[in-house]
């Protein structure tokens, strides 16, 4: 897959029928649904062409740990990536890049490509931080990789928090400026990385083709807009174009 689209249900829909449908619905080549945990088991058996992600994971692969899901499980049902270090869980959960880190880690022993999300709240921008946050979430986030013997091909999603629900996205050109200043930011880190940068916050199919018809972004991360079959889909179709 060339562009890739993710889409990230979240706490969505309130019923395994209405799970069902949409993934149904919503099913195409080139692009990942990432259903809350509880619809991972039935959406695999209803998708045959596009591929299954999850929302976040564990980074222990067994073990007493109350409510949580490990990178094992997951993989046992057929799931292929994993949304880590999504703000709503920073902000909302207390996850911090130190678990990012192990989550990352875990994701990538257990074969499962990590979804790393990045990304600064509107007071960090007018402060003129945003550089300053992605770069450290980059190198603790992706810290516990420093020793792999391969290249990895990761995907790093840029989602700058206060575009996410807002109805409001980022600029293309400021999106750009961001994919070139994380690529510069794995070289100088000094990561075997190869990969995959795209855009989220506030994507649907009237804005999607401004950031997709650039070779650099390479695919987006939506999230209420997947919720809806024909939206995702429109998408998909105008990312197939480029």
């Amino acid at each position: 897959m060339d562009k890739i689209i993710i889409a990230n249900w979240k706490m969505n829909p309130a019923s395994l029928k209405e799970a069902e449908k949409i993934a149904k619905e919503s099913d195409v080549e080139d692009l990942i649904i990432c259903p809350p945990f509880l619809f991972l088991e039935a959406v695999s058996k209803t998708i045959h062409k596009a591929k299954l992600g999850a929302q976040d994971l564990f980074w222990e692969d067994k073990g007493a740990y109350t409510g949580e899901v490990s990178p094992v499980e997951l993989k046992n049902l057929g799931v292929k990536y994993a949304i880590i270090g999504h703000s709503e869980r920073r902000q909302n959960l207390g996850e911090t890049d130190k678990i990012v880190a192990k989550k990352i880690a875990a994701a990538v022993d257990n074969d499962l490509t990590p979804i790393l999300c990045v990304g600064e709240t509107k007071d960090e921008r007018a402060a003129g931080k945003t550089e300053e946050i992605i770069k450290r979430e980059l190198k603790i986030g992706l810290s516990l990789l420093a020793n792999q013997p391969h290249t990895l091909n990761p995907i790093i999603a840029y989602e700058p928090i206060w575009a996410i629900g807002t109805g409001t996205p980022d600029t293309p050109e400021n999106m750009l400026n961001m994919v070139k200043f994380i690529k510069e930011t794995l070289v100088t880190s000094g990561y075997t990385l190869n990969p995959k940068i795209i855009y989220g916050g506030s994507v649907n199919s009237q804005n999607a083709e401004e950031f997709l018809k650039h070779e650099e972004i390479n695919g987006a991360l939506v999230g209420g807009a997947s919720l809806k079959s024909e939206e995702i889909i429109k998408i998909v179709k105008i990312a197939k174009q480029y």
